[in-house]
């Protein structure tokens, strides 16, 4: 399987001549749902859930469908009848030839003046890759490869790292990261990588890894 990084929170992976698409939000190339066959989104806030993005990515392939929490589904489903499908924690489904879990409800505490909304995290193949979108969900199965949200309003770095240490991956890759300058990478790559207990990685946007 190949993971290409884009920026922000979104991910393209592509196996066996298909690509699924996770998270492509405002943050995230305008391009970045365009050739996808699939696409998963965790959650509504714009920076995972962009409309535009999304309408682009299905208009230029008239097969590709989202699966996505209600909120999101609610947004798109009059345009796109048939194309859109809710899912919540516990469900499994096939898209585009790669075996998605859901794990996780909810999205993680901003402030507690701040109403959560739902969020779901998204295993594929069996754990090959787990991307969490914004929340710290520890699915119940081992994980090859976890999309690290390591920058984000709701999150420090401590909770980044106790994160890694639970659910124990073979290795990380950062996401969640346009809000953190290059100034300060190199103390989350230390930390990170020195007391989570994993290989600690991060690929630059268009940067591909085979995982």
């Amino acid at each position: 399987m190949k993971l290409t990084k884009m920026s922000h929170a979104c991910i393209r992976l592509e196996k066996d001549g298909r690509t699924l698409v996770v998270d492509p939000g405002g943050f995230s190339e305008e391009d970045a749902a365009v050739g996808a066959d699939a696409i998963l989104v965790t959650h509504e806030h714009p920076d995972h859930f962009d409309e535009g993005r999304l309408r682009a990515g299905l208009a230029a392939n008239p097969a590709a469908e989202i699966w996505t929490s209600g909120a999101v589904a609610d947004k798109l489903s009059a345009a796109f009848p048939g194309r859109v499908h809710i899912v919540g924690h516990g469900d499994t489904f096939t898209a585009a030839g790669f075996d998605v879990q859901v794990h996780g409800e909810l999205h993680a505490v901003i402030h507690p003046d701040i109403p959560r909304i739902a969020n779901v995290g998204f295993l594929v193949d069996g754990g090959r890759v787990f991307h969490p979108g914004d929340a710290l969900t520890v699915p119940d199965h081992p994980v090859q490869t976890l999309m690290l949200p390591v920058m984000a309003p709701w999150n420090k770095i401590a909770e980044v790292i106790e994160y890694v240490r639970e659910v124990k991956p073979q290795r990380a890759y950062d996401v969640h990261d346009a809000l953190l300058t290059d100034l300060a990478r190199p103390i989350y790559d230390n930390q990170i990588g020195a007391l989570g207990g994993t290989d600690h990685l991060r690929l630059t946007p268009g940067e591909a890894a085979d995982v």
